[in-house]
């Protein structure tokens, strides 16, 4: 698929990013690199905040119109904000790609912020926090990052009740002004497209400029917690680990361990947990992996008795990783990994995203390269992070029936 991408940072600083395919399909996104993670305490959330605004109206389009002019020609608009990116995208046939083009850069050139609808999103976004707060497993995953980090890093993307409703519309409007300028956005199509068409309209519908993205300080941090809750029947655990970031190459060995621990039916701890003790019905991993962080986790939902005798399983399963780990499975979890990432590239929807993300940890090209690089990973490495783990560097946090 390398052959078939292209990138190109044009004059007015903007990058795009392509990648050619057959199908009359075509995904595409204008995404800023900035998110949660450059957010002060007090303005938490913010960057969520105008990724709603930026669907409700410009001078020429209202929040209908917006959305009927993806819909109505066959397309599907989404959008979504993370730590480092916040990004908005549509999936349209590729002969409607100027349609897109067109809705998108008004989006994120023009939006109205007006005060009317702004105070109506405000709404929405408080019944967002319930929503999450409301759902134990979506919750746990929102809190353990307290137990992981400090300052605005250790809080809720969407934020909270007080941020949320100390953001007024200037500070919207001037977050928007600094973020939101050609030199921090990146445009990334994956389809049936002509990109110099991509290139003569993104030159010709941006101006110029640089613009600044606020670094904020933090700090890492392990920390056990836990929170007691009426009404609910089941425990809610996670157990999580600092590794290395995106940019190291210890990162693929961090992501090898937690495929091997608890990535699938195959997994180590799906195995011990749910097969072998029956503690569970849910057992599951994965790697929240950033430029300036990254962690792996790993989802319990067990009975309230035997949440303590879970976190020593798995503690216990990462001891017995450092003991011995052969080659054969060490060599099968690679090579699940590998296919896993050829089954993540079907999907023009998801391979813009994945281009996206690689480009806001490095470059876009990297992305190419995760066989290889995944290949490449030791015994030794995986051996010596699991030790860390097991040595008691790890954060843990459960919500339990009162």
């Amino acid at each position: 698929m390398k052959k078939n991408f292209r990138k190109k940072v044009l004059k007015n600083g903007l990058t795009i990013l392509y990648e050619k395919r057959d199908l009359p399909i075509v995904s595409v996104a204008f995404a800023v690199r900035a998110g949660g993670i450059n957010e002060t305490p007090e303005e938490k959330g913010i960057s969520h905040f105008i990724e709603h605004m930026l669907y409700k109206g410009t001078p020429t389009r209202n929040w209908k119109k917006i959305a009927e002019e993806i819909e109505k020609n066959g397309g599907k608009l989404n959008g979504f904000t993370s730590e480092e990116v916040t990004a908005y995208f549509c999936k349209m046939p590729s002969e409607k790609l100027e349609i897109a083009l067109g809705v998108l850069t008004d989006m994120v050139k023009n939006p109205l912020f007006d005060g009317k609808e702004l105070e109506k999103e405000r709404q929405v976004i408080f019944e967002e926090i319930k929503l999450h707060k409301d759902n134990p497993s979506r919750y746990v995953l929102d809190e353990i990052q307290k137990s992981l980090y400090t300052g605005a890093k250790g809080m809720n993307l969407a934020g909270n009740y007080e941020t949320m409703k100390a953001i007024d519309r200037k500070k919207i409007v001037q977050k928007f002004k600094e973020i939101y300028v050609p030199g921090n956005i990146v445009l990334c199509i994956v389809g049936k497209a002509d990109f110099k068409k991509i290139t003569d309209f993104a030159e010709k519908n941006f101006s110029s400029g640089k613009g600044k993205i606020p670094e904020q300080k933090f700090s890492q941090k392990n920390e056990i917690r836990t929170e007691k809750r009426k009404g609910i029947d089941q425990a809610s655990l996670v157990f999580a680990y600092h590794v290395p970031t995106a940019g190291d190459e210890e990162n693929y060995s961090a992501q090898v361990l937690s495929a091997l621990m608890s990535e699938g039916m195959s997994s180590r701890l799906f195995s011990e947990i749910r097969e072998k003790r029956n503690l569970a019905y849910a057992v599951e991993g994965d790697c929240d992996i950033g430029k300036r962080y990254a962690y792996n986790f790993v989802y319990v939902g067990t009975n309230k008795k035997n949440a303590e005798k879970v976190k020593e399983i798995i503690v216990e399963e990462f001891k017995k990783i450092t003991e011995y780990l052969g080659k054969k499975e060490f060599e099968e979890i690679k090579n699940q990994l590998v296919g896993l990432y050829k089954i993540g590239m079907e999907d023009s929807q998801s391979q813009m995203i994945n281009l996206l993300v690689s480009e806001i940890h490095g470059e876009a090209e990297e992305f190419y390269d995760y066989a290889e690089k995944i290949k490449k990973v030791k015994i030794e490495d995986v051996k010596k992070l699991a030790k860390k783990v097991a040595d008691g560097n790890y954060s843990f946090f459960a919500l339990l029936p009162e």
